[in-house]
């Protein structure tokens, strides 16, 4: 498996400090509802210290969390493509504290500058590819483990 790409540190340092002038430093507190899913995606944010968990709602009753964030990890991209609604809901699992961006600053900057743009897509898109693989396995695992007695 692949190691996880953070996006500040990816980014050039030239790139970085452009991008670093939109953000603004937040907090949640444990258990906070970060965002739902469904709900607009306009910003996105970078974990500076704490955990969250992305979270799936199944049924009324049930939520199945699908990935744990922490330090350096970019939680958000749905600000990136229509319909900019966030597929999951995300919670705060401990204190959080993290960099946010708005989106509509950050869209702009990167039609200012294409290179800047090019990478963060890039970066992105690496982090998404990570995150896949990653919950691959794990459906893998538990299906291989759960279903071996079906076969």
């Amino acid at each position: 498996m692949t190691k996880a790409t953070k996006l500040l540190t990816a980014l050039p340092p030239p790139q970085r400090q452009r991008l670093m002038t939109l953000a603004r430093e937040v907090s949640f507190p444990e258990d906070a509802r970060i965002f739902d899913a469904g709900g607009t995606a306009d910003r996105f944010w970078v974990i500076r210290s704490g955990a969250v968990s992305l979270v799936q709602q199944v049924t009324s009753l049930r939520r199945v969390t699908v990935a744990s964030l922490g330090a350096g990890d970019l939680l958000g991209w749905s600000w990136l493509f229509p319909p900019y609604q966030w597929d999951f809901g995300a919670e705060a699992f401990s204190p959080v504290r993290a960099y946010e961006f708005e989106a509509p600053p950050v869209l702009a900057l990167c039609d200012e500058d294409p290179a800047l743009g090019m990478s963060l897509i890039r970066i992105v898109a690496e982090i998404l590819a990570h995150r896949l693989e990653t919950t691959r396995g794990k459906l893998m695992e538990h299906y291989g483990t759960h279903r071996r007695g079906d076969l």
